[in-house]
């Protein structure tokens, strides 16, 4: 299976899984667009990579795509160390043709902002109105794009061009598969308190597994006997909303919220408005999403090697 291949089939099933529905091909429309408006003197700076892969989130960092990919060293988060790992397991006579991460680093890592707006579509599907989403995401975005602009995102990327490992990042569409498997299984289950939700998830492995590291599922507000409620299901958009969503999300009647994790601020604010929480757990949640997509990289007979927080299982299907 080419590097290409892999990268495509991400983008596929990430379309798939996405919140957004059949308006993910009028935003696709729009980005094109904008492209065409352009004058001809930018559209070389464009990142026309938009124009077919609606995830800035989610790139080839490092190879041409024509590689052959026969074993992957994939982990939640790949960063130098990683990189070096990489090499070092090389030298010891491991086969790795590819390095594969869940959160972004380079042009993926400084361009995450771009996916954030997806969650007023989140939002609106929980029941606020799509102009408040919207008015609600505007500035929590802007805040999400100042804060990447001083990191140093071709850190590790340089790291694996300079030791000629092709490098790759994925991530809503990992995040869009978990968004949908959690949907589907609180909609598959009966429901009435927190703590069955929280029973519910810890029947999947990768949140048992994290509860025995002491990092599974765990109620943030509220109890286990507090009903749950409509339950509102968080787990992409690229990073957090803004706190001011919790007053609108609890208005349109929402009573519990799933996420992977939650700031000091968020906390007060859905607190405030009285909504339940429930942190499902950071590396189980994103391992999940990935293991949904590595599941199907299995299936075409690519060895997968776990490290930095990924907790692998396979389901088969």
């Amino acid at each position: 299976m080419k590097l290409s291949n892999i990268y495509d089939l991400a983008i596929s099933m990430g379309k798939k899984y996405d919140p957004r529905g059949e308006y993910l091909d009028i935003f696709m429309a729009e980005q094109k667009k904008d492209f065409e408006k352009l004058h001809e003197d930018e559209k070389p700076l464009y990142d026309q990579e938009c124009l077919v892969n609606p995830f800035s989130d989610t790139r080839i960092l490092v190879g041409s795509g024509e590689e052959e990919i026969g074993s992957i060293l994939c982990g939640i988060d790949i960063e130098t160390p990683e990189v070096l790992l990489a090499d070092r397991l090389r030298e010891k006579g491991r086969k790795i043709d590819l390095i594969l991460a869940h959160h972004p680093e380079g042009i993926a890592q400084a361009g995450m902002h771009g996916v954030m707006q997806v969650q007023a579509d989140m939002l609106e599907r929980a029941g606020v109105p799509i102009n408040i989403a919207e008015g609600i995401m505007a500035s929590r975005i802007s805040e999400v794009q100042r804060g990447l602009m001083p990191l140093n995102h071709q850190r590790a990327v340089d790291a694996a061009r300079l030791l000629d490992l092709p490098f790759i990042c994925v991530h809503s569409p990992a995040d869009n598969m978990v968004n949908d498997f959690l949907q589907r299984l609180m909609e598959e289950n009966q429901i009435t308190t927190v703590g069955d939700i929280v029973d519910i998830l810890h029947r999947e492995p990768e949140y048992s597994q994290a509860r025995e590291l002491k990092a599974g599922p765990r109620i943030l507000l509220g109890d286990r006997k507090k009903k749950a409620g409509k339950i509102f299901i968080k787990m992409t958009g690229g990073t957090s909303s803004s706190e001011k969503a919790y007053e609108k999300l609890a208005q349109a009647g929402v009573g519990t919220m799933l996420c992977m994790h939650m700031t000091e601020k968020h906390r007060l604010a859905a607190k405030d408005n009285h909504i339940n929480v429930i942190i499902t757990g950071h590396m189980a949640s994103d391992s999940l999403g990935m293991n949904l997509f590595l599941d199907k990289l299995l299936q075409a007979g690519i060895e997968i090697i776990p490290c930095s927080g990924l907790i692998r299982v396979e389901r088969g299907h």
